[in-house]
């Protein structure tokens, strides 16, 4: 007679993968892929990526960036909180004290991009997401290594470098330039001069459906909610690449400094074209510092099943032992 609990099993599966995916991530990232991998760089020698990758769809926002803080930062030895994030064009306040602050996004801020963050800032987040979003101390196992070894010394000498196997990194220099200016469609379609799918120049203007516009020039005097300009997403399908902030990538610069790319709401769209880059210190956190992540593209499962985190792994682990368990003593 067939013991009627393994057909629980597929129940338990499908639970495993519900927890999988609902207690592992507060932070979602919309990803878009960049295709033609080996495709040729532009005639300014940027753009060339040997790799299909993912990039996200929108700079990293306030309220995922105060997800992090309330995982990491109850003390926050790395500062990677900036008080000016609480007023001004800051969308994220802290109260409480050292060992048990918290963070909010500020009302109406939250989907706009995070800023005053540092390039260290941002390699500290794309740590914590590689590691799985967990809680805890600013240490090895949550922002300090990951896609990133972050040490004092590496820090100080501005030579750290993405490690492999990373899983969600900082853009490099290349991956955003792909993103933002190439064509598409043929390793060889070449590139458009503005991040909106154009050779024109980008009109600075208020939010909406317009093709080829930004937020830039001051038009708004401040930040927007990323994605707002609906009819200007970049070639890949990501939006804001030029105007609202700077984004940092994580290629080194002239030996001691890091790359921003972009533009942003308090500068011109004279600073969108391919062309333009600008270099900085990486301990820079100006209010129109800010940046988005990219990741590879994750293999392909067969059909019919998703994958499974760390959490979700587990869970199914011991589901299985504890069916094999029932059916060695039915």
């Amino acid at each position: 007679m067939t013991n009627t609990r393994w057909f629980r099993l597929p129940l338990l599966l499908s639970a495993a993968f519900l927890l999988s995916t609902s207690a592992a991530s507060a932070v979602t990232v919309d990803w878009v892929t960049v295709g033609d991998p080996g495709n040729a760089a532009d005639t300014t020698s940027y753009g060339a990526v040997a790799d299909e990758y993912r990039i996200d769809k929108y700079e990293v926002s306030n309220a995922q960036y105060a997800e992090f803080l309330n995982a990491v930062a109850a003390t926050d030895p790395n500062a990677v909180y900036n008080t000016s994030m609480g007023s001004g064009f800051g969308g994220i306040t802290r109260s409480g004290s050292s060992g048990s602050y918290s963070y909010s996004a500020i009302a109406g801020r939250e989907d706009m991009p995070v800023n005053y963050v540092s390039f260290w800032d941002a390699t500290r987040f794309a740590n914590w997401l590689h590691n799985g979003q967990p809680s805890g101390a600013q240490d090895n196992t949550t922002t300090e290594d990951g896609a990133y070894t972050l040490t004092p010394a590496g820090i100080a000498a501005n030579s750290v470098t993405r490690n492999g196997g990373g899983t969600v990194f900082v853009t490099s220099e290349d991956e955003w330039y792909k993103a933002a200016y190439y064509k598409g469609g043929g390793t060889s379609a070449g590139y458009w001069a503005y991040p909106a799918g154009s050779d024109a120049p980008t009109t600075c203007t208020v939010p909406g459906a317009a093709a080829n516009t930004a937020n830039c020039n001051n038009v708004e005097g401040d930040l927007t909610d990323g994605g707002s300009y609906t009819g200007s997403a970049s070639p890949s399908g990501s939006f804001d690449q030029g105007g609202n902030v700077w984004e940092w990538n994580d290629t080194i610069s002239f030996g001691s400094g890091r790359g921003l790319r972009g533009g942003a709401f308090d500068f011109s769209a004279n600073y969108f074209p391919a062309l333009y880059r600008l270099v900085v210190s990486p301990v820079g956190e100006g209010g129109n510092h800010g940046f988005r992540v990219a990741s590879p593209v994750p293999p392909p499962f067969p059909e019919g099943i998703p994958a499974l985190g760390p959490f979700g792994m587990a869970m199914l682990g011991s589901l299985l032992g504890l069916a094999g368990y029932r059916k060695l003593h039915a």
